[in-house]
This record gives C-alpha cells, structure tokens and sequence, in this order.
C-alpha cells in the first residue's frame, strides 16, 4: 500500500468518524451514562431486580459505543502519528506495522458503523417473523419454505436462536404459513428490513414443460414485546381455540393436541403457536404474539396518521416486492429499496444476507438525513 492512500484514507476516516459523532450524539450518551450510573448506587437500587437489570443492559449498551468510539478516536491519533514518522524516515519495517494498523483501523470503524444502524427504539428486541405464499399454489408455497429456510440460516449464522411458533405444510410442496421466532440482541434491528413482498424467477421444478415461472411470498416482520409495554386486551374480546398440530412433524412443530389459535375479535388479529409442549406455554407465546401484533397495528396506524398529514403516499400491493431473486435466464438478487445487486442468489438463499440488509439500513439513514 502506498503512503499516499494511506493518507487520503485517514482524512475520510478523520470525516466519518466525526459525523459518527454526531450522529449517535456520543456526547448526550456520556451524560445519560453518568445519570444512570448514579442510579445504580442508589441503596434500593436491586429491590426491583428486573428494572436493576435492564438499566445495566443500557448501560452496558451504551458503553460499547462510547467505548468503540473513544478506541477508534485513540487509534486515529495514533495512526497519524506513525504515518508522519513513516514519511519523514522511510522506514520499511514501521511501514509494514503501518500498513497493519490501518487496515484492523478500517475494520473496526466499518464495524462500529454497522452498530450504528441499530438504534431504532425496538431494533434490540427479540423478532417474530411470518411468511405467507401469494397466489399460485405449489410453485408460491415452495418459494415460501425457501425463505424460510434461508431466514434459518441467517439467524444460526447471526447467533439468534430461531423457533418455529408455528407451521401449516403446503398441499404438495413446501408451506401455507410459517411463524419464526428470533431470539437475540438486535434481532429485530436486522430482520426489520425483510418486511414486504419477495419474488422468485426461475425454471419451475414442478413444471414438465420446463417454463420460467415468477412466484411471489410476503415477509411480515415486527419486535417481540415484552410485559413493559401497556396493552389492554379485554379477555371478552378473545376467542381461543385449541386444536391439533398439523406441520411437518418433528422437523418442525410438536404434533400434539396442545396448539392454540387467540383471535382478536374487534380486529380480526389471528396468532397461533403449537411449538410448545403444553397448552399452557403455547398460550402465553400465543397472548405475546396478539400483544405485539397489536402493538404494531397501533404504531402502523398512527404512521399512517402522520403520512396522510404529510400528504405521503405509499402503494401497499402485492406487486409492489421489495426484492426480486432471479435464477433463470440469469443470476441476480436486487433490492428495489436500496438498489443493491449480487450476483450470487445461491449464497443469499444460504443466508448471506448481511449486505443486502446493511445496504437498505444505510439507505434509511441516508433518507432520514435528506429529510
């Protein structure tokens, strides 16, 4: 690497690192660090266990990007100062441990950037993730189980742990219905982008003929509540029914008498699970999955609320697909929100997801800056 990319890359460093200063606002953090640590020296602070604990993972959380900040700040600094000795005594070997040096400097500013992104009030939250196939039977329902298996593996390769609430096969191949349930820090943050309608071109396998076929499957996607959230469900407005199993076996669900289907009668909200052993526990998944479900339908309303004093508006249709996975006559996945491309499907179906996701998030917050 040549002395002089070196330094035209410290000076974008220098200019991201200062609007990554602003932007997570490092300074209000500091403060906010300071009041809660006082907090936890109150006497009583333990006495409520589960308020103590999540004031720690704030705390904790909000110290890793004070910290990340600071250590890259730190490593700028040092980094100019070797690159100036560099320059002025031509020394091969302080080159190299230059040269070194800036390269983990980048990864780990490219990493705090990344950490950023998630700063959504909800992103930290657990997710639940839902897939339904649109219109056109078998070839649908198989790209729907495609998804789902490709949101499998993006959730073992992101360290979620992924259970499935709840699962209907499909009539030939594949599935009518899935609920997925993601269980890990930012969960939420990363899966929120997946939200919308997915299409598929390829060769149908279940076609003789062998004709191109175009299927389509939504993603719905929304945080896992928990009891702090205050939502009144009147007992008399739900309707729950018990009933048998009916999934693919063991692969995916328990196939037993205990799944629980709670509608939501005012709304017409229907959440169901049967990846519990007794009725007992698949109704108390099931009562946080209406909580959150109906949670959201307010947060949506009140955005639509806002959009229409804005005057914004947004087409809500089934061929408005957020991203389009091509396999035939060629090889491509493009996101039509952030206009990012791959060449590469097969990795994408496997779970690569992570740039195509980091993209879109990036985008938002470029739209929010422009704003």
């Amino acid at each position: 690497m040549e002395l002089y990319e070196i330094k035209n890359g410290l000076e974008k460093a220098r200019s991201l690192l200062a609007e990554l200063f602003e932007s997570s606002d490092i300074i209000g953090l500091k403060r906010e660090i300071e009041g809660l640590t006082v907090q936890t020296m109150d006497e009583h602070f333990w006495d409520d266990q589960d308020h103590a604990k999540k004031i720690y993972d704030q705390l904790n959380e909000m110290k890793k990007i004070t910290d990340a900040y600071d250590q890259l700040n730190a490593s700028l600094h040092e980094l100019d100062e070797t690159y100036a000795y560099v320059k002025e005594t031509e020394d091969a070997d302080f080159q190299l441990v230059l040269e070194e040096d800036y390269e983990k400097f980048y990864s780990d500013l490219e990493a705090f950037e990344k950490t950023l992104l998630f700063s959504g009030e909800y992103d930290h939250h657990n997710a639940i993730l839902e897939i339904h196939p649109g219109a056109g039977g078998t070839e649908s329902q198989d790209w729907a189980a495609m998804l789902m298996r490709m949101y499998q593996r993006y959730g073992d390769k992101k360290g979620f742990k992924v259970e499935v609430l709840d699962y209907l096969d499909g009539e030939e191949a594949g599935l009518k219905s899935v609920s997925l349930r993601f269980i890990g820090y930012n969960a939420y943050g990363h899966l929120k982008a997946e939200k919308g309608v997915h299409r598929l071109v390829r060769i149908s396998p279940f076609d003789s003929s062998k004709r191109r076929h175009t299927s389509f499957a939504s993603v719905d996607i929304m945080p896992e509540f928990d009891n702090d959230i205050e939502i009144e469900i009147d007992q008399n407005d739900l309707r729950i029914d018990t009933y048998r199993a009916s999934g693919a076996g063991g692969q995916h669900i328990n196939k037993t008498d205990s799944a629980i289907r709670i509608t939501h009668i005012p709304t017409n909200t229907v959440v169901t699970c049967q990846s519990q052993r007794s009725q007992i526990q698949n109704r108390e998944q099931a009562m946080i999955m209406l909580k959150s479900k109906l949670y959201q339908l307010m947060l949506e309303e009140q955005a639509s609320q806002l959009s229409e004093i804005k005057g914004e508006q947004k087409a809500i249709e089934w061929g408005s697909q957020i991203r389009s996975y091509v396999l035939h006559p060629y090889s491509m996945v493009k996101d039509n929100r952030s206009g990012y491309e791959s060449n590469n499907p097969k990795a994408i179906l496997d779970g690569d997801l992570d740039d195509c996701i980091y993209a879109y998030l990036r985008s938002i917050v470029k739209e929010e800056e422009n704003a």
